[in-house]
């Protein structure tokens, strides 16, 4: 008695392939009649299509195969007059080449990554570098699009073939030598299905350092603002240099706190970025090394979902320049990341973290999606991304948001 019979592979189908590239003034109408055109000639299938208007200018690709076909030069010459009554229809220019092997979005095994180049203005030398870089290592540019041209500009170029490493490493040569900003993120679902982000605080959801400005009150600022720069630098451990510098604010009152909550300037785009993120879904919330005294009020303001931080001894109605509870420092701010993930259900492969100081790479690194903003040369290094733009909106084209976008979840 034999088994069950099992279906034989199909066998493979020939066809021909042609790619149609149309040219000229968009207008409405242009795609319809072409694809109309297409749908009276028998058998073909679109695999591939890519469109895009620049200032008036319509690019427009399609590659069809037709089903059973094997001889590209006469499936070419079908097309010839259908191209060139839609042409003559629309004014447009309809070329009609073979498609040299394209096989339109199949998955062809070859890893892509995302581009973006980001500047305000975006230089040409930083587009033209990107590409010579992006060739160096073995790449090719598969598609250009704009995705905002405000507050800052920026490009996402699509490409393939190159590794992450070397293209990382290639692009940001690039960006140091013309002062434009270049981030690299592989393609797939995973960059678009991020859910949670956290903001460090200070020089990154606000400017400035609270502890500076609360220093400058004690008449110490000169003396904290040394200790600051170390332990930003990596200079120094964290928890010792935090101690140190909430020592120098002993006796300070606790209205003082007040006063500097409400004079923080938030950076410019703090707002917009938070409310785009809410309002596709995200859950927001801020990591500082900073104080719950300024951070909670401030949590509350923006309407954020979550914040952790170091909270300020007082006693008597004046800061005794020791600190309570647990302290949030570099491995700290990744454990609260790790747990307002795990409080909202959202694996840390889905998270972002933005920050500037060495305190934040643990957070960084932790996160699916660590981006350096306006951060020391030694944070930039190790972060998985950096933007130095003075906007932090611009994290919205890191994450591949249209400006278009942003507006509509405005």
């Amino acid at each position: 008695m034999t088994g069950p019979e099992q279906d034989a592979p199909a066998p493979a189908v020939p066809h021909a392939g042609a790619l149609l590239t149309v040219t000229g003034a968009d207008r409405p109408g242009v795609t319809a009649r072409l694809f109309g055109a297409l749908a009276e000639v028998p058998r073909l299938e679109v695999v591939d299509v890519e469109q895009v208007v620049v200032h008036g200018q319509l690019v427009l690709g399609v590659v069809v195969h037709e089903h059973g076909g094997d001889d590209d030069d006469a499936l070419v010459a079908r097309l010839a007059g259908p191209a060139a009554a839609v042409g003559q229809a629309t004014g447009v220019q309809v070329q009609v080449e073979p498609a040299g092997g394209a096989h339109g979005l199949a998955d062809d095994g070859v890893r892509r990554h995302h581009v973006i180049v980001l500047g305000r203005p975006v230089p040409p030398g930083a587009v033209g570098g990107a590409a010579r870089a992006i060739a160096e290592v073995g790449g090719n540019i598969d598609a250009i699009r704009r995705l905002s041209d405000y507050p800052v500009t920026s490009f996402e170029l699509t490409v393939s073939g190159a590794e992450a490493g070397a293209l990382r490493a290639a692009l940001g040569a690039v960006a140091a030598a013309t002062g434009a900003d270049v981030a690299v993120e592989q393609v797939g679902l995973a960059r678009r299905s991020k859910r949670l982000i956290v903001l460090d605080v200070d020089s990154t959801l606000v400017r400035g350092e609270v502890i500076d400005e609360l220093a400058a009150r004690a008449g110490r600022a000169a003396e904290v603002a040394r200790i600051t720069a170390a332990a930003m630098n990596g200079e120094l451990d964290f928890e010792q240099s935090l101690r140190a510098r909430v020592a120098a604010l002993a006796g300070l009152p606790v209205a003082v706190l007040d006063e500097v909550r409400e004079h923080l300037v938030l950076t410019p785009g703090a707002r917009t970025l938070i409310r785009t993120l809410q309002r596709l879904g995200f859950r927001c919330g801020i990591v500082s090394g900073g104080f719950t005294q300024i951070t909670d009020p401030l949590a509350a303001s923006l309407g954020l979902d979550f914040a952790a931080a170091n909270t300020l001894e007082v006693a008597d109605g004046v800061l005794t320049g020791g600190l309570v509870g647990e302290i949030v420092d570099r491995p700290g701010k990744a454990r609260a990341l790790a747990r307002f993930a795990a409080e909202h259900g959202i694996p840390l492969e889905q998270t972002v973290a933005v920050g500037d100081g060495a305190n934040d790479l643990d957070m960084l690194s932790t996160a699916g999606l660590g981006i350096a903003f306006n951060a020391k040369p030694f944070v930039r290094e190790q972060a998985h991304t950096a933007l130095n733009q003075p906007y932090l909106d611009a994290v919205l084209q890191v994450l591949g948001f249209t400006r278009d976008e942003v507006l509509d979840a405005v």
